[in-house]
């Protein structure tokens, strides 16, 4: 790297500390203050007054929100289908996402409230817990720049940047509490099937294993570090991350979801971090009580392969080989549709505009948890599943014994009972 790149980099480095530590006020900004403040004190008039009051309905509460943020009308996609909703919508209908949308921010709030931190949210201007709610669901969920949101919530771009992040480590310390492995009765109660063969009782409860979850990982493209960037290159960013496929341009997320696409575990990892699924793998080992008796995950090729983790043939010869196959790629669906929903509600998965990898890794774990929370309230949006996610061609992982053992056993009686039926 010759010296016109070096004083690139650190002057991308200057004005990137800039616009996060240091946002001069303008006359605007000021001004922006000063509307904030007087929209403070009526906000606090407004509810000393229903305090006295019944309560008011979702609906109302989130005019009232709307209102007091001077925003423009904000929703949440909580539909079941992945399309935007039609201008045209009848009122009806918009008042059933606004209702959504009140639940949504309670919902949140009340996990905030009730969580060990309860340090104030960062950010110079002082925000109602409600509306930085509001506010980060806005840089979640779409693809919108600072600025605009900036215009949006009459506050200067700088004080957003720290709001939203400091949204993210707050939600980032309910992971333990919201993306959690089940455990006895509810780790039962989570098992289904691997498949339903028509076999004698007995031998179904020696071989058959049920699922507790599916593991798998998706890629997260990534603005690349400064001082890493092609600064002579003139293809677009993300065009250019994919082709040169620099190991620092994606971020790695690994995920275990259960048959309703519910995270039970979550590793935000650098993509030069090679890692699949051995830290899991160890974990489980270690804590054999973390698995049902009996149990297992599927994962595909490219994980290890062990008695808890059952992984397909990478080569294949013959019908018993491909029927496993063929059965785990079912099961695989499940996960590659629960990443299709989470980059369909949290828009900005598409790409991450952040070159800091510690703050990347907070959003990415932050919609993680949101996904969980959605989910738990029965708001469901539907993604499309990407080619990269269904994508089988990988290498073996690690083998050993005992894993191959039960691998040859399921499918021997896959085989076994596809013969019985056809005869």
């Amino acid at each position: 790297m010759d010296v016109s790149e070096h004083v690139i980099s650190a002057g991308r480095a200057v004005l990137d500390m800039v616009e996060r530590e240091w946002q001069p006020l303008s006359s605007g900004e000021l001004d922006q203050r000063l509307d904030q403040a007087v929209d403070e004190i009526l906000e606090a008039d407004l509810m000393a007054k229903l305090q006295t009051q019944p309560p008011p309905t979702s609906a109302v509460f989130v005019q009232l929100l709307q209102s007091q943020a001077r925003v423009g009308t904000h929703v949440v996609h909580t539909n079941t289908t992945a399309s935007s909703v039609p201008e045209e919508e009848t009122a009806e209908s918009q008042e059933g996402l606004e209702t959504g949308d009140s639940a949504v921010v309670k919902y949140i709030t009340e996990l905030l409230q009730s969580s060990k931190s309860r340090a104030r949210l960062a950010g110079r201007a002082r925000l109602s817990l409600s509306h930085t709610i509001l506010l980060s669901l806005t840089l979640l969920t779409e693809r919108v720049s600072y600025r605009s949101v900036s215009r949006r919530f009459r506050l200067e771009k700088g004080n957003i940047h720290r709001i939203f992040f400091s949204f993210c480590e707050r939600i980032n310390m309910l992971e333990e509490k919201l993306i959690r492995w089940p455990v006895g009765k509810e780790a039962v109660e989570a098992l289904f099937q691997f498949y339903n063969p028509e076999t004698k009782k007995e031998d179904e409860e020696q071989s058959v294993p049920q699922v507790l979850g599916v593991l798998g990982h998706t890629q997260i493209p990534l603005r690349l570090p400064i001082g890493k960037h092609d600064v002579e290159s003139t293809a677009p960013e993300v065009k250019r991350m994919k082709k040169e496929a620099h190991p620092d341009s994606w971020v790695n997320l690994e995920l275990v979801c259960d048959q309703k696409g519910r995270f039970l575990h979550c590793r935000v990892s650098k993509g030069s971090d090679m890692d699949r699924g051995s830290a899991l793998r160890d974990k489980l080992k270690q804590n054999p009580e973390l698995m049902p008796s009996g149990s297992c995950l599927v994962a595909r090729a490219g994980y290890p392969l062990t008695a808890q983790i059952l992984t397909p043939y990478t080569t294949t010869h013959g019908t018993r080989e491909e029927m496993y196959n063929k059965m785990l790629e079912e099961h695989f669906q499940i996960l590659d549709q629960a990443i299709a929903k989470l980059r369909a509600r949290f828009q900005r998965l598409r790409y991450l505009d952040i070159g800091n990898y510690d703050r990347a890794r907070a959003v990415v774990l932050t919609t993680c948890v949101l996904h969980n929370v959605f989910l738990d309230m029965g708001h469901v949006v539907l993604g499309e599943v990407e080619k990269e996610e269904a994508t089988t061609q990988e290498t073996e992982g690690e083998v050993d014994e005992e894993g191959a053992r039960r691998r040859d056993t399921i499918s021997d009686l896959l085989f076994k009972n596809f013969n019985s039926e056809s005869v």
